[in-house]
């Protein structure tokens, strides 16, 4: 999970913040997830601020939309506490049962493809253009073949089950970067950096305005399915849950997730969720709590090696959100390719997330289109009450405050 500390920075500095704060931001916060996981919840579960949800962060809502990033540390701030609300309600569990399980697929992949889109424009691989929107970037120039080479370790490590092959890769790029010059060397160790400049920075009265509720939403929406998702797979591998498959202290567990992103919020950082790295520990005998405080302490050390984490460029981190995107772009085998009912939705979410380079667009055209096409192939009986409601939103969303 480490290479969140160097992507996470990374990217919250391109909408504006502090990267030293936002790398102390992102320890502090992974560590307070992944020690109420362990000491409340009693899980192997561990935490950090996600990937997806903060490119949404970055390039949806302050570079795509134009809001502050003050404002969007608001959105994340409201979409934790309202996610605290549901999961002590049990009102979570209602949404997640009521929402198809082919959106559930098509948002992961829509995710994985923005992921994917992101990682080839930070690298150089893909670049704009006047007359075709992007083309191919020079890719006999160092920063593109650094990406690539990177991308390229990573799939070789992890298929020789080299649980560590991400981080070895932004290192070994991070290396090659440092050798020719291309950056400059700022040392290893040292105290933390000041986390003032994104502390308590919140701005509730942007985020309250009514144009962010859709930006609300997709924080919380994406958090909901991803913490889910998550729980089920580790639980699962973990041999956690009963025999009907229910997960016992599951109320705990998204507390503890919600709760970890209110922190985040108020610290500095998008939001923090569950992470499914978290099979790494299982697979190796992690059962308990004590795994998830382990790894929060880890986090806390990390904090002492901010010029390290300062001197990784772009390209070094540009392979490990590329093998994120294909982790998430695997939700493709599940999809029932022969009904065009479900066929369809998904791909509107998968080509129009990246395309529209928005999680909240490419979630929103994607209820309407599965509304519309299960109606018009006389399958209207598949269009859930909750379904209808949300998507009468995202159209009066688009008509009004688009």
């Amino acid at each position: 999970m480490v290479y969140i500390v160097f992507v996470n920075p990374a990217m919250l500095a391109e909408a504006g913040m502090d990267q030293g704060a936002a790398f102390v931001a992102t320890c502090i916060a992974a560590a307070i997830g992944c020690f109420i996981m362990g000491l409340w919840a009693n899980y192997p579960l561990a935490l950090a601020p996600g990937m997806g949800l903060n490119a949404f962060f970055t390039y949806g809502v302050v570079l795509g939309m134009g809001y502050s990033w003050q404002a969007a540390l608001g959105a994340v701030f409201m979409s934790g506490c309202i996610f605290l609300i549901l999961s002590l309600f049990k009102v979570r569990e209602w949404i997640i049962n009521a929402i198809p399980l082919v959106l559930k697929q098509a948002i992961a992949t829509g995710i994985g493809a923005f992921l994917a889109l992101i990682a080839l424009k930070n690298a150089g691989i893909i670049v704009s253009s006047p007359a075709t929107l992007v083309q191919l970037g020079d890719i006999t120039s160092a920063g593109p073949l650094l990406a690539i080479l990177s991308f390229f370790v990573i799939a070789a490590l992890l298929y020789r089950d080299i649980k560590s092959g991400v981080l070895i890769s932004i290192l070994l790029v991070t290396g090659i970067a440092l050798s020719l010059g291309l950056v400059e060397y700022h040392g290893v160790v040292s105290m933390p950096p000041s986390i003032l400049p994104t502390f308590m920075q919140l701005d509730f009265a942007a985020a309250l305005e009514l144009s962010m509720l859709s930006v609300i939403f997709a924080f919380l929406f994406v958090d909901l399915f991803d913490t889910s998702g998550t729980l089920v797979a580790v639980t699962q591998k973990a041999g956690l849950a009963d025999e009907k498959g229910n997960m016992p202290r599951l109320g705990r567990a998204l507390s503890a997730d919600s709760t970890a992103t209110i922190a985040g919020a108020m610290l500095g950082t998008s939001t923090t969720t569950s992470y499914i790295e978290s099979v790494a520990g299982v697979s190796v005998g992690g059962r308990t709590g004590l795994t998830a405080v382990v790894v929060g302490i880890c986090f806390l050390l990390m904090m002492f090696f901010a010029p390290l984490a300062q001197m990784v460029p772009a390209y070094a981190t540009a392979g490990a959100i590329l093998y994120v995107a294909v982790l998430m772009l695997q939700n493709l085998k599940f999809v029932n390719w022969d009904d065009m009912s479900d066929a369809i939705p998904v791909s509107v979410v998968l080509l129009m997330t990246p395309l529209t380079f928005s999680i909240a667009h490419g979630i929103a055209l994607g209820f309407i289109s599965y509304t519309a096409v299960k109606v018009l192939c006389g399958k209207r009986d598949q269009v859930s009450v909750s379904v209808w409601i949300l998507t009468s939103l995202f159209i009066i969303k688009f008509a009004f405050l688009s």
